[in-house]
């Protein structure tokens, strides 16, 4: 079984596995998260495999729902969930913080063989792969923030290495299941919404390359 929690927004739900930090999807209804859900568990499976992760998901076990809003609908996961505040041991510590670098190192190898210029999105728009490449650096520089690690705006490789070694650092460590610092985020979420938003621009660039 995949135990997983739902947040429900007024129009759009989310279906995120606990146990694999960025595995997480949406859709209009608990159903068709749930099944969002399960449709991406082959994609998910290399970030598990890059993480050195055994990765058989069973059929999925709602444990929690929590009340999403706005940016639950506009495609973003927010909130977070009781069950993050539960404290996190040294084993799933080093097991989020693999996940979320294999995520990293999966999304630089699928830019660096991505041409610049992405097919548009079905109303024409989509950010093509610079700028797509440049937003998640900069969502990752904010996210950063939420758990104390503070870099300035960085135009180079040992920048980003620099800030992803720093994230990297905090999610290994246990922690009590609180935020992190103060008025930032759990860990436990932390990790998952890192992963989220580089696995969705990884497999959104994925789907956006040119036909051959």
């Amino acid at each position: 079984m995949t135990d997983v929690y739902l947040e429900i927004g007024p129009k759009k739900v989310f279906a995120c596995a606990i146990g694999w930090p960025g595995w997480c999807r949406i859709g209009r209804s608990e159903e068709s998260a749930l099944e969002a859900l399960a449709d991406y568990a082959p994609r998910y499976r290399p970030v598990a495999e890059r993480a050195g992760l055994v990765f058989e998901p069973g059929d999925p076990v709602v444990v929690e729902r929590a009340r999403g809003g706005t940016t639950t609908d506009f495609g973003a996961i927010e909130a977070i969930p009781e069950l993050d505040g539960k404290p996190v041991e040294a084993d799933e510590a080093a097991r989020a913080a693999a996940l979320v670098r294999a995520a990293w190192e999966l999304f630089d190898e699928a830019a660096a063989v991505s041409p610049e210029e992405l097919r548009k999105g079905p109303r024409g728009g989509g950010r093509d792969r610079d700028k797509m490449v440049a937003h998640v650096i900069e969502a990752e520089r904010s996210y950063a923030r939420k758990i104390g690690v503070r870099h300035r705006p960085f135009r180079d490789a040992a920048g980003l290495a620099a800030l992803r070694a720093d994230i990297a650092a905090v999610l290994a460590e246990p922690s009590q299941g609180g935020p992190v610092v103060p008025g930032g985020w759990p860990a436990r979420y932390a990790a998952r919404r890192i992963a989220w938003h580089v696995l969705d621009h990884l497999w959104e660039m994925e789907d956006r390359r040119p036909a051959p």
